[in-house]
């Protein structure tokens, strides 16, 4: 009896939990409750699902994948599972994984919005001020939460999967703002830490350009930022860093020094490579052809580039040997690549001379070989000046006829009346000094000297006609024919007394007088009008009135201004 009595209340025991399990499982099967539960089958675009005590439900494949012909689960997988309603015909329940997602989404959120902890998402798309990323519903990511740097390119950050952080959460409204950048700032102090702890001079290391100034840029180094100086980008000359660095690029860098106190590094490109200037005379010894690029055009010469960190000074003397080049721009341009000759390095200064015209032969040297003194030489009238005339003989050389040299004749007025610009003439070479670069030129030597053979074309007592020349104290100076001149004493001036001579005579006036003396040797000829006065009223009367004080006799009407003491005016 005792068996059966307990057999019994083994029997009510167990009915009873029997009870409260089915109570709890129909319970459990309640809309809206959550289960865990094992997919069994899946057929066409249901998903059967055993979620216990022999309950089945059917689950849509498409929050399964959200693409039909994409199963993406298999039999076998386990799958939590919300109960949102029972299906009267066949009887299963009817079940929701997108729901139990988005639940879990929430918790998640909240989650990171209270702990800090990241969540993974997908930047799906561009939107105005920012992106639009999938952490199981649609968040927003600013723009400026993207990244420590500045975002260059937007578009290329669709379609990343990355890790970000809750920062602002609205519910009800189902809004969500996300950063990345607080997540990149912790890890860069992390790192800034972590580099403190480790850094050494000369460690190299690898950063991005945060800042550009004008004498410099901020290089991110792990969370620190290392200044690079203007001077330490680069072993060449720059004169602002943004010739060489964009904000956003990777540099490499070596560390210079770090001052622990004030939390200041100095970090360089240069000192990666060699000094280019150490055996720079035995790179480019002196005399030897070099091949280098303009990167400089300034009023005294060009800048050119040998190598990277080493400038030559190509000066404009030693461009051309035209001296009259005064433009480095008219004979080369910024990035034309030159052949040149190393003149002179300077170690100390860091200073390299280069020459171009001395790969061309030197056209004075050239010059004196072709033309002695005394051969004749075709040159193009270039311009006048002051003290002579240039001819452009080729080659960038002029040649200089001297004022004195053009003509035999003393009236500068005849050398812009006999020569224009353009035209060529003949002229003798009488000098070529190649050091000073001169070459001395006449044309009036290709004549024969006018005082030769003067007296058997003048003779005393001759009427000339000329050209008033030069006025002085004493008296005019008349040309007779090209570099002849004769001179028309005060004391025979006819009617002058109590006139200045500039009242009288005036430069290229014509004048009559009568030749008193000549003097083929000392290149002298006294003239008169006031005998040719006196001869032209003798001519009026037959016995015209002799004058008191007058010369009865050519010997009368010389000698006073024989006496004088003239100056020598040689042609």
């Amino acid at each position: 009896m005792a068996d059966s009595g307990e057999t019994a209340a083994q029997k009510e025991k167990t009915q009873e939990e029997m009870r409260v399990l089915y109570e709890t499982s129909m319970k459990s099967l309640q809309d809206g409750n959550i289960l865990q539960g094992k997919v069994i089958n899946i057929n066409g675009d249901k998903v059967i699902v055993d979620v216990g005590l022999k309950s089945e439900g059917v689950l849509p494949i498409g929050e399964c994948t959200g693409k039909p012909d994409e199963p993406g689960i298999n039999a076998g997988d386990t799958v939590e599972v919300m109960i949102v309603g029972k299906d009267r015909e066949s009887g299963l329940l009817l079940l929701s994984k997108r729901r139990v997602d988005e639940i879990r989404t929430w918790e998640q959120i909240d989650k990171s919005l209270e702990e800090g902890t990241p969540l993974d998402g997908t930047i799906t798309s561009e939107l105005k001020g920012g992106f639009s990323v999938n952490i199981g519903i649609n968040a927003f990511l600013p723009i400026s939460q993207v990244d420590i740097k500045p975002v260059k390119n937007p578009a290329s950050f669709v379609g990343r999967h990355l890790k970000f952080k809750v920062i602002k959460v609205n519910k009800r409204k189902g809004n969500v703002i996300v950063s990345r950048r607080l997540l990149l700032e912790e890890e860069r102090e992390k790192k800034r830490q972590e580099f403190w702890k480790n850094a050494k001079d000369g460690q190299v290391l690898y950063g991005f350009i945060r800042n550009i100034t004008d004498y410099g840029a901020f290089v991110d180094i792990g969370g620190v930022d290392g200044f690079l100086h203007l001077n330490d980008i680069t072993w060449g000359k720059i004169s602002h860093p943004k010739e060489y660095l964009r904000i956003g690029d990777e540099v490499k860098v070596k560390i210079l020094s770090i001052d622990t106190e004030k939390g200041r590094i100095a970090v360089g490109m240069k000192q990666l490579k060699p000094d280019p200037w150490l055996n720079i005379e035995e790179k480019y010894p002196e005399g030897d052809k070099v091949k280098g690029k303009v990167v400089g055009i300034v009023d005294y010469g060009v800048f050119v580039e040998l190598e990277q960190g080493v400038e030559g000074l190509l000066h404009i003397s030693e461009m051309s040997w035209d001296k009259k080049v005064k433009n480095p721009s008219k004979l080369v341009s910024k990035g034309d690549w030159l052949e040149l000759i190393v003149l002179h390095i300077d170690t100390e200064k860091k200073r390299i001379s280069l020459g171009m015209k001395q790969l061309a032969p030197d056209p004075w040297e050239e010059l004196a070989t072709k033309y002695e003194p005394g051969s004749i030489v075709k040159g193009k009238v270039k311009n006048f000046t002051d003290f002579g005339m240039f001819l452009g003989i080729g080659n960038g050389i002029d040649g200089l006829v001297h004022v004195s040299e053009i003509s035999w004749s003393r009236r500068k007025k005849t050398i812009p009346e006999s020569f224009k610009k353009g035209m060529f003439v003949d002229a003798l070479v009488l000098n070529i000094d190649k050091e000073q670069k001169k070459f001395s030129l006449s044309l009036k030597r290709l004549k024969e000297d006018p005082w030769k053979g003067l007296g058997t074309r003048y003779r005393i007592g001759d009427i000339i006609e000329g050209y008033v020349t030069s006025i002085t104290d004493f008296g005019a100076f008349i040309e007779i024919e090209e570099g002849i001149e004769g001179l028309i004493h005060l004391s025979e001036m006819d009617d002058i007394q109590g006139k200045q001579l500039t009242d009288v005579f005036a430069i290229d006036d014509k004048v009559k007088a009568v030749i008193l003396n000549i003097n083929e040797r000392e290149k002298r000829i006294g003239l008169s009008t006031r005998a040719l006065k006196r001869q032209e009223d003798k001519g009026r009367t037959e016995s015209p009135p002799e004058p008191e004080g007058a010369f009865s006799t050519l010997g009368d009407i010389l000698e006073p201004a024989m006496k004088l003491n003239n100056p020598d005016r040689n042609s």
